[in-house]
């Protein structure tokens, strides 16, 4: 049996608040990326953020 690598491992949705912390950075600015980056998914009351689609998002700021 293979290792999953940490990629696979890796949760693809977050809430707000494991993803600012995940990310280093603060929780209003992982929710305006995270909106701006349309990944963010609501149900009821639960919201919870795409990583795939954030990553994709955050990759277009590379310099």
């Amino acid at each position: 049996m293979q290792r999953e690598s940490k990629k696979e491992k890796r949760k693809r949705l977050v809430r707000y608040k494991e993803g600012a912390e995940m990310y280093s950075m603060g929780m209003n600015k992982f929710q305006a990326l995270a909106k701006d980056a349309r990944a963010v998914l609501k149900i009821d009351r639960m919201v919870l953020v795409d990583l795939d689609i954030f990553d994709e998002y955050l990759e277009t700021f590379r310099v």
